[in-house]
């Protein structure tokens, strides 16, 4: 063990490790239960820098879809989320923006955004009354483990690397809120599993989640083709919007299947999926299109006339069939409605909307405390859960951050009442 005594020491009854979502509302419904004594650690400078660039493009905070639908989003971690997310769900969060002085409103997909669409106002308003309520931040405050080994007296010491040094904070409970693996830049790391795994807690491996694929275009498609976006086409009768990128696609639709297309993968090497690239035209149009004598125009220009086929969806095609499907328009018309791709690889992890793995839940008891670790409690995407985007994440985000926060309420609350053992 290092030689601790010139190391400051500070001691208090609750600290948050990770100041996004899940650890700021942890904050405030440990405040909102009588806690006071509230410190919240962040590695880096600024909190809720994951949070702010979600909002660039509007900040997407729930779903308006209804109760029993909206907890499906989570399987198959569905049963074990499902009491936290119905106890502050998406009617609960919006009525919590409005205490905050934010308007929320439902765009037409159903998706719930801020009247003003960023984070930026949000978070402020949120900082601020954290701030009324006695919460204390310590930016730049990089968590490195626990002081000492399990049974010794200082095991539940904390230790934290900042610009000044190291220091230590001794918690009556911890939270950690920590994030999952994607978008490093912005804090979630990942860092934590060997710091949970030494102690004995079963963490599952984070796997990119809402994530692009490489498919190995050839030269002249990523030449002619990267960076354009295919809209209204559809996987499984899906419709939506996929992006041609450099290395292969990505886009809502891509990320509205990614978990089964990654698992896939992940047992098989490989795998095809299949476009229908004019989910608006029924197979027999298509056909009778392609049937449909063409003249002296090209064929791309023919089907461009005939069907509205894109140049992007013929140059693609072209990239995915053999030549030969040309010359048959069976052939063709059944590519054109089931084009097969083939994904090679996802895309790496940091580069991920989100993380699947994490913390199992088999670790947690029913109050996201770590069995392996009394008093220490975990939120937000450190869990081992996963959802499409949409508000689902964020949602759940908060509404495991609320309840690790209460769980850990519960505990300070119980020291009050420990009666001292009398000195011999």
């Amino acid at each position: 063990t290092m030689q601790t005594s010139n190391i400051p020491t500070i001691k208090l009854q609750l600290a948050i490790i990770g100041a996004g979502p899940a650890g700021l509302m942890a904050a405030e419904a440990a405040a909102n239960a009588g806690v006071r004594d509230i410190h919240v650690f962040d590695a880096m400078p600024s909190v809720g820098r994951k949070l702010l660039l979600a909002g660039i493009g509007g900040l997407n905070i729930t779903h308006s879809e209804p109760q029993a639908a909206f907890v499906q989003r989570y399987q198959p971690q569905q049963p074990q989320l499902t009491n936290s997310i119905q106890t502050f769900d998406a009617q609960a969060l919006r009525d919590w923006c409005a205490g905050l002085g934010i308007d929320t409103f439902v765009g037409s997909s159903g998706r719930v955004f801020p009247a003003q669409m960023k984070a930026a106002p949000l978070l402020r308003a949120w900082l601020a009354r954290l701030k009324s309520q006695g919460v204390q931040f310590h930016s730049r405050h990089r968590w490195v483990g626990w002081q000492g080994g399990e049974g010794e007296k200082d095991a539940n010491q904390l230790r934290f690397e900042t610009p000044q040094g190291e220091r230590l904070c001794t918690a009556q409970a911890t939270v950690l809120a920590l994030g999952g693996g994607s978008w490093r830049k912005l804090g979630s790391d990942g860092a934590w599993q060997t710091l949970l795994v030494q102690r004995g807690v079963v963490v599952n491996p984070l796997v990119p989640a809402n994530c692009g694929f490489n498919v190995g275009w050839s030269d002249f498609f990523r030449t002619k083709c990267a960076g354009t976006a295919l809209k209204n086409i559809a996987v499984n009768n899906k419709v939506g919007e996929l992006v041609l990128t450099d290395t292969g696609i990505e886009g809502s639709l891509v990320y509205a299947h990614s978990a089964a297309w990654r698992d896939e993968v992940s047992k098989n090497g490989l795998t095809t999926i299949y476009l229908d690239l004019l989910p608006n035209h029924s197979a027999a149009q298509v056909l009778a299109a392609c049937l449909h004598p063409r003249g002296s125009r090209s064929l791309a220009s023919h089907l461009s006339s005939r069907l509205s086929l894109s140049s992007t969806a013929y140059t693609l095609l072209r990239e995915c069939v053999p030549a030969a499907t040309f010359s048959d328009a069976t052939s063709l018309a059944n590519s054109i409605k089931a084009l097969p791709i083939t994904l090679q690889s996802t895309r790496p992890l940091d580069e991920a909307i989100s993380s699947a793995g994490g913390v199992a839940w088999d670790a947690l008891d029913e109050n996201y405390q770590l069995r392996a670790i009394p008093n220490v409690f975990c939120a937000g995407e450190m869990l081992d859960w996963e959802a499409p985007t949409g508000g689902y994440l964020l949602t759940a985000c908060w509404a495991t951050g609320r309840a690790a926060g209460l769980g850990a309420a519960q505990i300070i609350e119980s020291f009050k009442h420990t009666t001292p053992e009398p000195k011999p």
